[in-house]
């Protein structure tokens, strides 16, 4: 037994079973990869794999069986790599970051200064993706580190942690009704800003789940007449005067966004908690934790590593 049938072997399964795009990712041959597992099972002495002639259609009981230890295995070898390269290279390496666009934009950016000025032979990679998306970029080895708000938390191993909690803000172009009652001294509520047509995030983006659950809690409908992931955009639109806009607090700028209108909107929409994630039972090289410190304060090196000892299902608070 070997890493690289092992390694065959997961990513058979993360390549939907097609030969040709594993002996890409592993770059070598379609057969190589085929002698890899076959080798693997004559040794196991049983078949990973369902066939349809040559070609893999899906995992057998024992496939199902095997499939997380040989996870397990390669991830623990992947850990001692970091370890060992902890104590030799110390500071210099890669660290790679994915995050919504609203947290690369907006949230990132100090934290990713910061942190360069105290770990200047650290390459930082920067990955931008949907919450899912990011998931699996951890998951899969792909990133160090997640950051965003929806989707993290529904992944068991995951572990994630809470950095800050956000509101929502509804802009407005300038002279619109709703900035005019704001300055007269009128509460906004669900029920006017549903008179409008609204532009925001799209479904499992940047608390977009909150936005739903309280018109829906409501009963109330709303006419969601454009969705992108991007806040600029959101607020590029709203400016050309096709509605109006919820997007993330952080989002706007009252100095870079002018002559856009900000009106408080944490009384209509719950709060939204930004959290970064790491693979459980993932290594973390001391300059990873850096940059989850850096981030989040609150996050020190001791507490993450707390939480990746952690059992699966315990929540950690702000």
């Amino acid at each position: 037994m070997n890493f690289q049938q092992l390694r065959s072997v997961r990513e058979t399964v993360r390549q939907g079973f097609n030969l040709t795009l594993v002996a890409e990712a592993l770059h070598t041959s379609q057969p190589g990869v085929s002698r890899q597992i076959k080798e693997l099972e004559d040794e196991l002495g049983v078949e990973l794999f369902v066939r349809a002639g040559r070609r893999l259609m899906g995992l057998t009981p024992p496939g199902q069986t095997a499939l997380p230890i040989v996870e397990r295995l390669l991830q623990e070898a992947d850990n001692l790599k970091r370890a060992g390269a902890d104590f030799a290279q110390q500071d210099r390496g890669l660290l790679t970051v994915a995050a919504t666009h609203t947290q690369a934009r907006y949230a990132l950016p100090t934290a990713v200064r910061d942190f360069r000025g105290a770990h200047p032979q650290v390459t930082l990679h920067l990955q931008q993706g949907s919450p899912r998306q990011i998931a699996q970029l951890v998951l899969s080895g792909q990133a160090d580190i997640g950051v965003a708000t929806e989707a993290l938390a529904d992944y068991p191993d995951l572990v994630t942690l809470p950095c800050y909690r956000w509101t929502h803000v509804v802009v407005v172009p300038p002279g619109h009704a709703l900035a005019q009652e704001s300055a007269a001294g009128r509460a906004l509520t669900l029920q006017r800003l549903a008179q409008f047509p609204l532009i925001t995030y799209e479904a499992g983006y940047t608390g977009r789940s909150h936005i739903d659950q309280a018109f829906g809690r409501d009963g109330i409908a709303v006419d969601i007449v454009l969705s992108a992931m991007d806040a600029d955009v959101i607020k590029t639109y709203v400016e050309l005067g096709l509605g109006v806009g919820v997007i993330a607090s952080v989002a706007f700028d009252i100095g870079r966004d002018a002559p856009l209108q900000a009106l408080d909107a944490r009384h209509l929409f719950a709060t939204n908690t930004t959290r970064v994630a790491v693979k459980r039972g993932a290594w973390l090289r001391d300059y990873a934790l850096d940059f989850i410190h850096t981030f989040a304060p609150t996050l020190t090196r001791e507490r993450v590593r707390q939480a990746l000892a952690a059992e699966p299902g315990e929540s950690f608070d702000i």
